[in-house]
């Protein structure tokens, strides 16, 4: 138990780390010019999703395996299914949000970019926040229900 709540924290800490790096790049790449922020998304994000996506699946199920091994114990199983319903809404927010966008974007370049790249753009921020936002409240209570376990041992 105590290797797969390491386990556990180290992936979530992990899985926080891409959300909040395109959080705090929101802002910047709010101001640029249709072109360059086409250049941004087809260059600099080649092979994030490779990298993240297995790290946001694993949360996922790492955070299940403890719910099912906790399930007896109240507060645990409450902590668990918080974190565990983040990790679900951050894996759909993907595939609502920003995949629709990665894949219209693949394709474009320079001279085809649409005269509404720029609500692509705030799509795909949006759905970053938001991932950002379900990372960080997931790893806040993984976090405290550790410290709290830690407590009661």
């Amino acid at each position: 138990m105590f290797g797969l709540r390491t386990a556990n924290l180290i992936i979530a800490f992990i899985a926080t780390t891409a959300p909040i790096a395109h959080a705090l790049e929101m802002i910047s790449k709010l101001t640029l010019d249709g072109p360059l922020w086409l250049g941004i998304q087809q260059h600099l994000y080649r092979g994030w999703g490779e990298i993240f996506g297995p790290v946001e699946i694993v949360a996922f199920l790492s955070t299940l395996a403890l719910l099912v091994v906790t399930r007896r114990h109240r507060s645990s199983r409450r902590a668990y299914l918080v974190a565990l319903v983040c990790y679900a809404a951050m894996l759909a927010d993907f595939f609502v949000l920003n995949r629709p966008v990665n894949e219209a974007v693949r394709d474009w370049t320079p001279v085809t970019l649409p005269s509404n790249w720029s609500d692509y753009r705030l799509r795909w921020e949006i759905g970053h926040s938001l991932t950002a936002l379900f990372s960080v409240i997931a790893f806040v209570t993984l976090i405290r229900r550790r410290i709290h376990e830690g407590s009661e041992s």
